[in-house]
């Protein structure tokens, strides 16, 4: 999909979710209308969820797609890589990135947006999961960004 083509898809997306998560203050319940709306209809999203962060472990939260690892260990993989450095990761093929964590061998690029809360602390990570390589782009880093922002 091209960039203007996308960027239009995901300004719908943004649209939608706005008048969506009005109807609540649950951050999961929140999460799990993003994934949802997120993993159906975005092209190439293949595992679209939240871990959460609880205890200094990454926990499993609200996701669409195969099933996941529910505990990711301190300090491994890409979502961790994104609340260690406090930003978007963007991985074009997931095979070339070390402590990778495959929860499922048909992964090829995912990109990890931290999620904060009101005061700016991590509370969680979106991670998204392509069968893809190079499915994510700058693109998807600035309009997920957007959508993280209101849960």
């Amino acid at each position: 999909m091209d960039k203007i083509k996308k960027k239009g898809r995901y300004e719908r997306i943004y649209d939608q979710l706005s008048g969506l998560l009005n109807a609540t203050d649950s951050a999961i319940s929140r999460m799990a209308t993003v994934a949802a709306v997120l993993h159906h209809k975005m092209d190439g999203f293949f595992w679209t969820g939240f871990y959460l962060l609880r205890d200094g472990k990454l926990i499993v939260g609200p996701y669409q797609g195969p099933v996941a690892c529910q505990v990711l260990d301190k300090d491994t993989g890409v979502c961790w890589t994104g609340i260690n450095e406090q930003k978007t990761i963007i991985v074009p093929d997931v095979k070339k990135f070390p402590e990778h964590i495959a929860c499922d061998a048909r992964s090829r690029s995912e990109i990890v947006i931290p999620v904060r809360d009101r005061h700016g602390q991590i509370i969680a990570v979106l991670d998204v999961d392509s069968r893809h390589l190079d499915q994510f782009d700058e693109t998807d880093a600035a309009e997920l960004e957007k959508i993280v922002n209101l849960i």
